[in-house]
């Protein structure tokens, strides 16, 4: 009887090329393996990034204003900024505005794009459609929130009144953000288990070194987010310091300063880096729902986290 029986496929003849060919694959499977399993890859378009990001309970953000990296970082005029966020939490030594003037750097910084500013006058409230970081914080089941010193009351759209000024809060320019979730900074809370996940905070023009000096701005970080900061040390949170755009003579090289939970004390990174990267570390941090604009092709702040 005839068998029907396939002859079986003759081995791979144990050269130096065959071990070879097995051994790497070998290898690239349990690194691969690793890597899922520790969270170190993610997909990110078609290509593969590095993450490896913390996932605290809150995240504050303060933009300061129109200052170089070296009018601040290192100056004696700062001792609160240097001497504390600086000293114990992690400095970007390359970080850049996209623009100038003002208004556009906010507008890149929430949604990943300028939105076509190119000045710094008001907006047409809720005029935009476009996604950002409150919009997709918000789509993923979590909580926004923006403090606004001299805001005359929550909600208020006015242009300006004294010292505050509209043009440096773009989430009113958007209609996906509800207007009801911009805070006087007189409701910023003082039981901070109670911040939302993510909140921006933006000083008045002379509070954040925009019409007074950096002497002014540091003491106001020390006085108003100063034990927020040490709260978070200890509370799976996180402050993070950033400004809109330089003095238009260092190249919008600026300060950006992230302080907290699970940041390396004293480290430092000279990866260069903008608002793109850091909105798309925000909404990585906070598990937001999608990545705005440009950031969805920006890199995640890395080299800083313990």
């Amino acid at each position: 009887m005839t068998s029907s029986a396939k002859p079986a496929k003759a081995a791979e003849p144990a050269t130096a090329t065959g071990r070879s060919r097995r051994t790497a694959t070998a290898i690239g499977s349990a690194v691969a393996l690793v890597a899922s399993s520790v969270g170190l890859w993610a997909a990110s378009g078609t290509s593969a990034q590095a993450v490896g990001l913390p996932t605290p309970d809150h995240i504050v953000v303060v933009v300061m204003e129109n200052h170089a990296y070296t009018q601040v970082i290192g100056s004696s005029s700062a001792p609160y900024i240097n001497q504390t966020l600086v000293a114990g939490g992690a400095n970007l030594t390359q970080s850049f505005g996209i623009t100038h003037p003002s208004e556009p750097n906010y507008y890149a910084l929430f949604s990943g794009s300028t939105q076509g500013r190119t000045d710094d006058s008001c907006v047409v409230v809720g005029g935009f459609t476009a996604p950002n970081l409150a919009s997709e914080v918000l789509a993923a089941g979590k909580t926004w929130a923006s403090y606004n010193e001299s805001l005359p009351s929550q909600g208020s759209t006015v242009c300006s009144s004294g010292n505050y000024a509209q043009k440096h809060n773009p989430w009113f320019g958007f209609g996906n953000v509800p207007l009801n979730s911009a805070m006087t900074f007189a409701q910023f809370p003082t039981n901070y288990s109670t911040l939302p996940k993510v909140s921006f905070v933006v000083p008045n023009l002379c509070s954040d070194m925009h019409d007074c000096s950096v002497s002014t701005g540091d003491t106001w970080i020390k006085n108003n987010l100063g034990a927020y900061a040490t709260w978070a040390k200890n509370n799976n949170s996180l402050l993070v310091m950033t400004f809109d755009e330089d003095n238009k003579l260092s190249g919008n090289r600026i300060p950006t300063v992230v302080y907290g939970a699970h940041v390396i004390p004293g480290s430092t990174t000279a990866t260069t880096y903008n608002h793109y990267n850091v909105l798309r570390t925000l909404e990585d941090l906070s598990g937001a729902a999608g990545h705005a604009g440009n950031a969805g092709t920006a890199a995640d702040i890395t080299g800083i986290w313990n």
